[in-house]
């Protein structure tokens, strides 16, 4: 077996097997080997890894660093004043760029490394010594589209490009099988900018994808059509699923190539197992007041996020590779009334955020969980209208804790106003290639062969990549 290697050849073990193989003869053998191999169980990591699993909390809309991550006097010095030097701001406003507009908020060194951070996320602060704060990001594009395509697969074009979390899985397989590898935890009242298309497997075998859990009314399924209609006994859907198997068996026999059929297969497995796993992992009422109270389900206005939050640390907790928890739309694209708006978007995530970080470290999980608190690019140091903030590519913050990175420590810098990194330079790809390395992935060798190419989630002909070696611990 080539695949995560190398190229996913025609003439591998596998598909020489069940080419050969009659469909009548294909059988528990055959799916137990395609099982196997879609599971991980067949593959194993580059090199020792930090992080066993990894939990992306993607702030859509991009948060504005000067206000929370990024202080910068000298732009509240000259609040209100044309920005100096020539303005090479990408912005969307037909109006343009209007002058300096400062942060009026408070910054303070936070712990014993001394971080300097906002006022408005409190408890991230509490956690300064455990994480890595990233102050020199960058990327290439100014829409949310395309920012979000390339923070997830790495382009800002194709639509078709695997996301970060199926790179993995197809990478490491899964910890738990009777859970997905790769799960989601969308906002209950929408989904972000491109959608499915932040999870998608692309054109990597249809079983890497995400799979959405619902983490809103409880009374609803947290996995639409799980569960076995009540009038169906259980001896009845075994033979049911058994049959099914068969028939999608032989079937792929004949189209061995079928990357659908081969995820059928899988899947239906997977979800007869979930029926009993899933309403497990997913019951928080079993958590004590203490916990409840740590990700703010005790208040209205931290609840919502603090409960994908705490699903998030249990679905990692049962073995679930990688967790993406996501908000509706673009929360923190703050265009107008920017210090309001990021004020009451911090309120609602920087306690919960801080929290999983708390309880996964108290649970002896952070050492070997990658935690990414990330959005797609951050805001300009100039205005939009009166008091808004366009978007920024050239300039942003997020910060990772756990699995193999450094606690309490800053890297790199922007200039003085806070619009262009200039110091420790860190690129998307540059992000992806140190995350991979942390998870014991190397970025040149992952890899799958796709329309007679070797495809890589950090693509050359893009732009190089490079591991980030300063923040690893």
């Amino acid at each position: 077996m080539t695949g995560f290697a190398g190229s996913k050849s025609p003439a591998s073990p596998r598909r020489t097997f069940l080419g050969h193989t009659s469909g009548g003869m294909l059988g528990s053998m055959a799916f137990n080997w395609l099982l196997a191999e879609q599971q991980g169980q067949l593959q194993s990591a580059h090199h020792p890894p930090r992080a066993e699993r990894v939990v992306v909390l993607f702030q859509n809309g991009g948060p504005s660093q000067m206000d929370l991550f990024d202080p910068k006097p000298e732009l509240s010095k000259l609040h209100g004043q044309p920005y100096p030097g020539g303005v090479r701001v990408e912005t969307l406003s037909p109006a343009g760029s209007g002058n300096l507009l400062g942060s009026p908020f408070q910054f303070h060194p936070a712990g014993q490394s001394g971080i300097v951070l906002s006022e408005l996320i409190p408890h991230i602060a509490s956690i300064a010594d455990d994480i890595t704060l990233v102050r020199s990001m960058t990327t290439e594009s100014v829409c949310h589209e395309a920012a979000l395509r390339i923070s997830h697969s790495g382009h800002a074009i194709a639509t078709d490009r695997p996301s970060f979390g199926s790179w993995l899985t197809y990478g490491l397989g899964s910890l738990n099988q009777n859970l997905p590898a790769f799960v989601v935890l969308p906002d209950p009242g929408g989904l972000p900018i491109n959608g499915t298309l932040n999870w998608s497997a692309g054109w990597l075998p249809a079983q890497y994808q995400g799979t959405a859990f619902n983490s809103g009314d409880p009374s609803t399924a947290p996995v639409l059509n799980l569960r076995t209609p009540g009038r169906v006994p259980e001896a009845a859907r075994r033979r049911q699923l058994d049959f099914i198997r068969r028939l999608n068996a032989e079937h792929l026999a004949r189209f061995p190539e079928n990357t659908d059929l081969e995820a059928r297969l899988k899947d239906f497995e997977t979800a007869a197992r979930m029926q009993s796993a899933v309403p497990t992992v997913v019951d928080v009422t079993g958590e004590t007041e203490a916990t409840r109270k740590l990700y703010g389900l005790d208040q209205p206005g931290t609840a919502p996020y603090g409960t994908r939050c705490l699903l998030a640390r249990r679905l990692l907790e049962a073995g679930v590779r990688f967790v993406g928890v996501y908000l509706k739309g673009q929360p923190w694209d703050t265009h107008a009334d920017n210090a309001n708006a990021t004020k009451a978007v911090a309120a609602q995530l920087d306690q919960p955020s801080a929290a999983l970080v708390k309880d996964l470290k108290q649970r002896g999980l952070l050492d070997s969980t990658l935690v990414v608190w990330m959005g797609e690019f951050g805001r300009t140091p100039v205005s939009q209208g009166a008091n808004g903030r366009d978007h920024s590519r050239r300039g942003f913050s997020l910060w990772m804790a756990g699995g193999g990175v450094k606690g309490g420590y800053a890297h790199g810098n922007t200039d003085e106003f806070g619009y262009e990194s200039i110091e420790k330079v860190v690129s998307m790809h540059d992000l992806h290639a140190t995350m991979l390395h942390c998870l014991g992935l190397d970025h040149q060798r992952l890899s799958f062969e796709h329309n007679g190419r070797q495809e890589r989630l950090t693509d050359p002909d893009v732009t190089a990549a490079r591991i980030v070696k300063e923040i690893l611990a």
